[in-house]
């Protein structure tokens, strides 16, 4: 979607602007007067308002609302094909400031971008620009560029000047060696997890063990990619550690995308045979088998550091 920017003030603006006289200067006397006139209006203007509002009830101005004038932002829109334009909320709709309109449409984009390199639409080595991927989702340039800039910073793609971005080609060894931090991070912390948190917490984490076969059985990586993120996520946040659950999400998520020269995608049997580990280990957790724990967790992580693309492990 393509909006163009024009200034609020018309295409007279200029002729207007050249007009405008600075006015004759008050004397001192008369800005006195004005001065009294202003207050007593003031004081006025104060008591009608207490008048008009109930007890304890606070003026526009500590409720947050301005009294300015402020031109309406624009409703929030889904980018895509199959969406033609902004859903324009009623006048009775609440209408959301653009910042934040634009800040949900870069989150749509990067989902989207990610969901793309995961599946390996967005194909290592490759440059795309900003405006032909704006164009693709309906969108202006400007989220693309956000949600690429990001991407950047996670190492996904490179900036290419005055061409746009680049997807990362990444080796066998380096996918190997994600998968190798992986495991020296997450295992030992579900190990330490199975001799400390009660059978009733594992249990609460049984939908999103569930999902992940769900998302496998239907085929899509990126959506698998997704919901084993989340599964995982919630495994770790029982250890209390914030840093760790934001490393090993970053690390997780790298270990996603596919290197060059691969597969666009991991096959359905893969996919479930992977979630299917992760309802095995939750069963073992519940059931507080250490032995069977044991052996799940280095079964799940070993076959990570054998597998150069470990997609859902």
């Amino acid at each position: 979607m393509k909006h163009s920017a024009q200034g609020a003030a018309g295409p007279g603006a200029g002729t207007a602007a050249a007009a405008v006289r600075i006015p004759v200067q008050p004397s001192a006397a008369d800005a006195a007067r004005s001065l009294s006139r202003d207050r007593s209006q003031s004081r006025d203007a104060s008591q009608d308002r207490g008048r008009t509002r109930g007890a304890g009830e606070p003026d526009g101005s500590a409720r947050g609302e301005h009294t300015h004038g402020e031109p309406p932002a624009p409703g929030p829109f889904v980018p895509g094909p199959s969406v033609p334009g902004p859903s324009v909320p009623g006048p009775s709709a609440p209408r959301p400031r653009a910042l934040v309109q634009r800040s949900s449409v870069r989150g749509q984009v990067l989902d989207a971008l990610r969901a793309a390199l995961v599946t390996g639409e967005l194909r290592p080595g490759e440059v795309y620009s900003a405006p032909v991927l704006g164009e693709r989702f309906g969108v202006s340039a400007t989220p693309v560029r956000e949600a690429m800039q990001q991407l950047a910073l996670e190492g996904a793609v490179e900036v290419v000047p005055n061409r746009g971005f680049r997807v990362v080609e990444r080796g066998d060894r380096e996918l190997a060696e994600l998968a190798e931090v992986r495991a020296l991070l997450e295992a030992p912390v579900w190990l330490r997890l199975a001799r400390t948190v009660p059978a009733e917490r594992w249990a609460e984490l049984r939908p999103l063990a569930e999902a992940t076969v769900r998302a496998a059985s239907s085929g899509c990586p990126a959506g698998y990619a997704e919901a084993d993120r989340a599964f995982h996520r919630a495994v770790l946040a029982l250890a209390g550690n914030e840093e760790l659950v934001r490393i090993a999400g970053d690390v997780h998520r790298r270990s996603q995308w596919p290197p060059a020269g691969a597969p666009a995608a991991r096959g359905r049997a893969d996919l479930v045979a992977d979630a299917h580990e992760h309802t095995a280990l939750l069963d073992a957790l519940i059931a507080g088998d250490p032995d069977v724990v044991r052996a799940l967790i280095g079964q799940h992580f070993t076959g990570a550091l054998r597998d150069s693309w470990a997609l859902g492990l």
